[in-house]
């Protein structure tokens, strides 16, 4: 049989070991910034008179603050599109939109990115991360499936390490949240974290994401211990991360994605507050150096 040059360490079934993270954002625990792209062109709260112009605007103008105060990465998401779509109703303009914006943003700070075409529309995230330079994407069901506010969501796995190779996006990882927020797991109910988590490594995922029940609950902490115990991938909190609970989850996890918190009020709609931003950098270094 001809040597076809595949080792040990290639792609499959590899995912990425505990320190890549740390390889990528040059730090411990990465503080991974979200972007909440205001509405874009397609969704319901779309302002054609405001167009493109606006959204590329809030979008860098959050980068920078966020870069400044010290966070590691940014992943960009279109969180303004509500009702979300399953993945087959996403029409062509999203990803397009979401690839001049992340455009943008990449222009404008020198950090990773990381892309979320919601809702789950992996496909459309790893077209906008080889369009736009983006590093990761995050993928909210890869393996399995659950009810989420937009129906059924099935894992995508098989399609879309696929679709990722046929467009030569091999060097962009995915990210798979564990039972992400926002959902009914009840049909996954007989299966325990720990088999849910090295599913999705069994199935190439490079990173685990562990969120709370609903946006900004934070994962509990007994989730984290468990399931970074069941893989070897690196393992990221993915909502409800606060300054005042950091201490909680850095033991326990590479990296957190932080949106909620750092917005005026608290909520994922509001702006987003430099001096809250600083703050949790700041909590984060003072717990790097105990």
């Amino acid at each position: 049989m001809a040597d076809i040059g595949i080792t040990s360490t290639d792609r499959v079934g590899a995912g990425q070991q505990r320190g890549d993270l740390e390889r990528l954002f040059g730090r411990r625990f990465a503080l991974i910034g979200m972007i909440h792209l205001l509405p874009l062109p397609g969704s319901p709260r779309f302002t054609p008179e405001h167009g493109m112009e606006a959204v590329i605007r809030r979008a860098v103008e959050e980068a920078r603050v966020l870069v400044d105060a010290g966070f590691d990465g940014l992943i960009v998401e279109n969180g303004w599109d509500i009702p979300f779509l399953k993945p087959d109703d996403i029409g062509p303009e999203t990803p397009a939109a979401m690839a001049v914006a992340t455009a943008e943003v990449a222009r404008a700070v020198g950090v990773p990115l990381g892309v979320n075409c919601l809702a789950n529309a992996v496909d459309r995230s790893l077209a906008v991360a080889v369009a736009a330079g983006a590093r990761f994407v995050r993928s909210n069901q890869w393996v399995n499936a659950y009810v989420a506010n937009e129906g059924l969501v099935e894992g995508r796995a098989g399609l879309m390490t696929r679709y990722r190779h046929a467009i030569g996006a091999d060097h962009v990882t995915v990210w798979a949240d564990v039972q992400v927020k926002l959902g009914s797991h009840a049909i996954t109910a007989d299966r325990p974290l720990t088999e849910q988590a090295k599913d999705a490594a069994w199935f190439d995922a490079d990173a685990l994401i562990v969120t709370g029940t609903r946006l900004g609950d934070a994962p509990v902490a007994d989730h984290l211990r468990t399931i970074r115990a069941a893989t070897d991938l690196p393992l990221v909190a993915g909502s409800g991360v606060r300054a005042e609970n950091l201490a909680d989850i850095v033991p326990h996890a590479d990296g957190a994605i932080v949106g909620s918190s750092i917005k005026s009020g608290g909520v994922w709609h509001g702006r987003l507050d430099r001096e809250v931003c600083e703050r949790m950098c700041a909590e984060r270094d003072a717990l790097e150096n105990l």
